[in-house]
Parts: structure tokens; C-alpha cells; sequence
């Protein structure tokens, strides 16, 4: 005679649901977490991008800031008053900038272009030079203004005055400069937002924060310093 068939008892099947639905919610939680912390990095990377663009884009023509080619400014010809003061900054209640007249090695139309022999003579032309002489060699040199508005970091120049945006999403945005105590020291004493001898500056420090607009991660806080190549005044 077979034996009596039994099946499952009802809290028996209550305690199987109750355990998938357990596991299922665990399942879920890992995903929703592990989809979470793939968004919060990527925001994090996109940051990081915009971050090393225009930083990495700042400190190249921090360096070159003063480059006018082999002799001194007060041995140029005709040069523009922008070449005595190739670092220049403005703060104000609404924005920031930095300005710089640096040397154009992006191969476009220079502000202004210097022929020199490299052993006394040299001359500053606006904009493009004509060919040089034999034992002639050009320099090309543009003006830079960074500006810090609004939330944005903008580029302008004097032939393309309206400001292209750098950078969006940009809460914080600081400079200041490396200054010696003296002019034949080359060690940076302290650090200035607004020193009032620009020949003593040796470098320029900046901070920048940028913030997430979709809050997915929380603000990044990004810091440089460039040295300057060429010594200002």
C-alpha cells in the first residue's frame, strides 16, 4: 500500500516566499548600489576631465607668460605696453581674472610677433611679422584673459573679445602667486592673491572646485602651481 503524499504546509510556503523575497530585495540592493557607485564615478571622471583641461591649458601659458624671444623687454622696439606686465589679475565682487601675454605656439595669428637677432636688436610687430632677415628668428606672442564668472571659467583675447566658456559648473575659482622676498632670489617666501610687486612673482598657484549638477558626487577640489620660465620686470 503507498504512502500517504504530502505536500507543502502553507506556513512552509510562506517561509519560502518570505526567504526569496529576502534574497530578490538583496539582489536589488547590490545592483541599485553598484549602478549608483558607477554613476558617482563617471561623474567623478567627467569632473576630473574638465579638470585637467583647463588646468593643464592654465599652467602651459602660466610657463610661457614673458616669453618674448631671447633679450630683454627693454630691448624691443616698439613693444606694446601689455609686454611690461605679462601677468596680470583683476578681482572684483562678481568675477576674477588672469591675464597673461604669453608666447603662441598654437600655430594661429598672433597678437603681436617679435624678429630678433638674439644679440641686440629686436623689433614688435601687431599681429603677424613680415619674413625675417638672415639670422633673424620670430616670436610669436598672444594676450590671454581667464575669467571666473557666474559659475563658468571663460578665455578671451583681444581679437576674440567675447568670452568662450572653458568650463561649466565651477563653484570655486582662487589664484594666487609665489613671491620672493627679494628680486635675485629665485625661492618663493609666501604666497599672495594680490602682490604688489609683480617682479618678485615666481609662480602662480591655483584652486579650482568643481560640482557635480546632477549631485551625484559630492564638490572635487583641484590644485596647481606652475612656475614661471621667465622672470616679470
Amino acid at each position: 500500500m503507498r504512502g500517504q503524499v504530502r505536500g507543502f504546509s502553507l506556513i512552509e510556503l510562506l517561509l519560502a516566499m518570505a526567504v526569496g523575497l529576502i534574497l530578490v530585495l538583496g539582489v536589488s540592493q547590490v545592483a541599485i548600489s553598484a549602478r549608483a557607485t558607477h554613476a558617482s564615478q563617471q561623474a567623478a571622471m567627467l569632473l576630473q576631465d574638465d579638470a585637467r583641461f583647463v588646468l593643464g591649458k592654465l599652467i602651459q601659458d602660466i610657463r610661457q607668460a614673458g616669453m618674448f624671444g631671447c633679450l630683454a623687454t627693454a630691448s624691443i622696439d616698439n613693444a606694446p605696453p601689455a609686454f611690461d606686465r605679462p601677468v596680470a589679475w583683476n578681482t572684483g565682487s562678481a568675477s576674477m581674472s588672469l591675464t597673461l601675454v604669453t608666447a603662441d605656439s598654437g600655430g594661429g595669428k598672433p597678437d603681436w610677433t617679435v624678429v630678433s637677432d638674439c644679440t641686440g636688436t629686436a623689433q614688435a610687430y601687431a599681429g603677424s611679422a613680415p619674413a625675417p632677415a638672415p639670422g633673424q628668428i620670430r616670436f610669436a606672442a598672444r594676450q590671454l584673459t581667464y575669467t571666473f564668472e557666474a559659475g563658468q571659467l571663460k578665455i578671451s583675447t583681444p581679437a576674440a573679445p567675447a568670452k568662450a566658456v572653458l568650463a561649466d559648473n565651477v563653484q570655486r575659482f582662487d589664484i594666487s602667486f609665489g613671491v620672493a622676498d627679494k628680486p635675485s632670489s629665485l625661492t618663493v617666501a609666501r604666497y599672495d592673491p594680490s602682490p604688489a610687486d609683480a617682479s618678485l612673482i615666481r609662480s602662480v598657484r591655483i584652486q579650482m572646485t568643481l560640482q557635480d549638477p546632477t549631485g551625484r558626487v559630492k564638490d572635487q577640489t583641484y590644485s596647481v602651481v606652475a612656475a614661471l620660465r621667465n622672470r616679470l620686470g
